[in-house]
């Protein structure tokens, strides 16, 4: 054979062993999303938008105290108006190898009470997303696949479907993720309900660099079956700034106290 043709045949059997070697898979995608930094602390304030199908909308203004421990968060968020949703209260809190916790204060009824995981589909608060939606989810509750690779809403892209292990454990039937390779945000995600039809599509709008963590600044849910969507823009946002941990306490939901 000839010695030219030789070191091609072993160049390119090189390149396909070395390519082999480094070739991902949909569930390292999905861990390295998992393992994106996050800060220690958080605190925003988020401008949100219900947008009904015929675009009619209903402004919230928001303020949001979160705590990433040990690689598990804590979120609180306070409704600071229209008046109609004013001081009502949310806590959730990652536990590890079960369901978050959640709670919520309803100032009309002056009392908190404990979200049960009998009602994870429920919308929260009007919005699009419901109390699953905003859950923690461990990578190994889906089995991941990648589909392909691609530019997604200008975006370099992996595209992974996501299907539950469990199919009672989930109110979808699977899920498509398109993750920005740069930053390894899922910046497109479609939602397929038991049918396996498409539901809602969540679209992050804004990416922003705050102190070294990619945030997104921007997100747009829609209910592409109802028509009905959620913005959710932060406009205020502070990072690594301690949150005193009486803020992630039924006390402070009675109270609304720092």
């Amino acid at each position: 054979m000839n010695s030219l043709i030789k070191k091609t045949l072993v160049s390119v059997c090189i390149c396909l062993a070395v390519s082999a070697a480094f070739a991902i898979d949909g569930r390292t995608v999905m861990q390295q999303v998992d393992d994106v930094k996050k800060p220690g602390y958080s605190h925003t304030l988020v401008k949100m938008d219900l947008i009904e199908s015929n675009g009619t909308t209903e402004s919230r203004v928001v303020e949001e105290w979160g705590k990433n421990e040990n690689d598990l968060s804590s979120v609180v968020m306070v409704f600071r108006s229209p008046a109609s949703v004013k001081d009502t209260r949310f806590l959730q809190i990652e536990n590890k190898g079960r369901d978050d916790d959640k709670w919520i204060y309803l100032p009309a009824l002056r009392n908190t009470r404990r979200i049960a995981s009998s009602e994870g589909s429920k919308s929260f608060m009007g919005t699009d997303a419901t109390y699953d939606d905003m859950s923690s989810r461990e990578v190994d509750e889906d089995t991941h696949e990648l589909l392909e690779e691609k530019t997604v809403n200008g975006y370099d892209c992996y595209v992974v479907k996501s299907t539950p292990v469990d199919p009672d454990g989930s109110q979808y039937q699977y899920r498509i993720s398109s993750v920005d390779k740069k930053t390894m945000v899922p910046v497109f995600v479609q939602m397929f309900d038991k049918k396996g039809k498409l539901v809602k599509e969540l679209t992050v709008e804004k990416i922003q660099n705050i102190n070294g963590y990619d945030i997104p600044m921007a997100n747009y849910l829609k209910n592409v079956q109802t028509g009905h969507s959620t913005r959710m823009v932060i406009t205020n946002i502070e990072v690594d700034k301690p949150v005193p941990d009486k803020v992630f306490t039924q006390n402070f939901l009675n109270t609304g106290r720092l």
